[in-house]
């Protein structure tokens, strides 16, 4: 059963149609080369798909310039040469007279050279810097919107710290309080030693003026000797 013909026409999937290209384009290069090994015929083949990508064949020893400088000279035809001076030259004479065009009505924004402009024309610049004066306008009240907003949302952040630390010492007022009075109630530890040094006890020694006073209510129990003698009694 023989293969049924297809139909030349453009194949619309283009999957498909990338298959038929990447097939044909084999099968094409193949005959060519069949065809200049062959014949010793010379041929420059070249090929775009699609895509834009290129792909070419020519005979060997040739190069595709030598097939095609001798196909002009066969047909008579020649591709013109652009002088690539000539065009930076032109294009570097339109950039200068756009700049020279935009510089001139930069100076009537600035307000410079104002004689040779039409009534019409200063109307027209009028409203453009009117309109400019608004737009810079407006951004410099939102720049200033967001400063206010970043303020307050700073003194709102303050507010909050300092309430924080306002019920932080509310609530150890108590317990700072009784530590100082703690600290200026407390003798010095030299001047306890000497009130001690003046006593001698049966017993237990107190180790400071507040366990002496303590022992107020057992002081029976220890008998009670001047370091020093007493010198009336001594006298007696």
């Amino acid at each position: 059963m023989g293969r049924g013909k297809i139909a030349i026409k453009r194949i619309e999937n283009p999957t498909t149609r990338q298959v038929t290209f990447s097939k044909r384009r084999g099968g094409l290069l193949k005959k060519t080369h069949e065809l200049s090994v062959l014949c010793d015929a010379q041929i420059g083949l070249i090929i775009f798909s699609s895509t834009g990508k290129l792909c070419q064949y020519c005979t060997e020893p040739l190069r595709m310039e030598q097939i095609i400088e001798r196909r002009q000279k066969v047909t008579g035809t020649r591709i013109p040469e652009h002088d690539t001076r000539e065009e930076l030259f032109n294009e570097l004479a339109v950039l200068k007279k756009e700049t020279r065009r935009l510089q001139l009505s930069m100076r009537r924004y600035t307000g410079e050279d104002m004689s040779s402009i039409p009534y019409e024309d200063l109307d027209q610049l009028e409203q453009q810097l009117e309109l400019s004066v608004d737009k810079v306008r407006q951004r410099k009240s939102e720049l200033l919107q967001q400063q206010l907003e970043n303020l307050r949302r700073k003194e709102r952040m303050l507010e909050e710290e300092n309430g924080n630390m306002y019920r932080w010492i509310q609530e150890h007022r108590l317990a700072i309080e009784y530590q100082q009075a703690a600290l200026e109630a407390k003798p010095d530890e030299s001047h306890q030693q000497q009130i001690l040094d003046h006593f001698q006890f049966c017993g237990e020694q107190p180790s400071s003026v507040l366990q002496l006073a303590t022992m107020s209510n057992h002081i029976h129990a220890y008998h009670l000797q001047l370091a020093q003698p007493n010198l009336q009694d001594s006298n007696i």
